[in-house]
């Protein structure tokens, strides 16, 4: 199996065993990502409260909760590090619940291809409407762009100081 399939499955199966396990402990799995680095493979996950603030307590928490599960499953077959972090302060934005929390916020927005007109795969602006289908981000001096969830490559939140 190459590379990225490998990666793209054992995201896929960590993220529907642990996503309930994660939210049994009153907390959500934002995201998760599985990356080979230098000192090997890490597999991190990124979790959120109501109301945000993410601590150490809670990293361990979840860690401790999650660790006997991915023991038993046994996903990943070789030797990994387990890494729970909050998703910080331009978290990425995956769901549908994400976009509507940051409504009305600085989001940035890539595409998988061209949209609008001109067309463009890059939108920085204010997140002005969610739908069940689209999003539409307002973008300073280019007018609003609806764009539909399925063409969605990467999006965050855009923190501004």
């Amino acid at each position: 199996m190459a590379e990225s399939n490998f990666k793209q499955t054992v995201e896929e199966k960590a993220m529907g065993l642990l996503e309930p396990i994660v939210a049994g402990e009153g907390l959500e799995l934002v995201d998760l990502e599985f990356v080979r680095e230098r000192e090997g493979w890490v597999l991190r996950l990124f979790i959120d409260k109501p109301g945000g603030r993410v601590g150490l307590e809670e990293c361990s928490q979840v860690s401790r909760a999650v660790d006997p599960a991915l023991d038993v499953e046994d996903i990943i077959p070789h030797e990994y590090n387990l890494e729970v972090s909050s998703p910080g302060v331009n978290r990425p934005l995956k769901k549908q619940s994400h976009y509507e929390r940051v409504k009305g916020q600085k989001v940035k927005v890539k595409t998988y291809g061209p949209i609008g007109d001109p067309p463009r795969k890059n939108f920085t602006g204010m997140l002005a409407e969610v739908s069940g289908e689209e999003i539409a981000v307002e973008v300073e001096g280019a007018g609003r762009f609806r764009i539909p969830f399925k063409d969605i490559a990467k999006a965050n939140l855009e923190f501004e100081f």
